[in-house]
């Protein structure tokens, strides 16, 4: 199946702590239905010294369900929902409000 969210979107959380927030996508986990989002979903982790890094207490992004997060259709800037269409040959990911290109 292909993925309705790619790493690079930006996209707007619509559940959770941080609804209504705007990122950009860092990573997709297909197999687990999760993505990460930049400076979104922060947890603490406690981390130990390493002979590169320090020790301590560190921020990082914690993955978000997928199905928690909307793209952003590019044309009017508000979350939208994704579906395909074969244009020139070629299956490209569509806004289903505006009809945007999203790839």
């Amino acid at each position: 199946m292909a993925a309705k969210i790619k790493k690079g979107d930006k996209v707007e959380i619509i559940a959770g702590k941080d609804k209504g927030e705007r990122g950009t996508v860092l990573r997709v986990f297909p197999k687990k239905d999760k993505v990460i989002v930049e400076e979104l979903n922060m947890v603490k982790k406690h981390q130990r010294p390493g002979q590169n890094r320090e020790g301590g207490i560190v921020d990082q992004e914690a993955p978000v369900h997928i199905s928690n997060v909307m793209v952003v259709d590019p044309n009017d800037d508000r979350p939208c929902r994704v579906r395909f269409e074969i244009r020139d040959g070629k299956k490209t990911r569509v806004s289903k409000r505006t009809g945007a290109v999203l790839d």
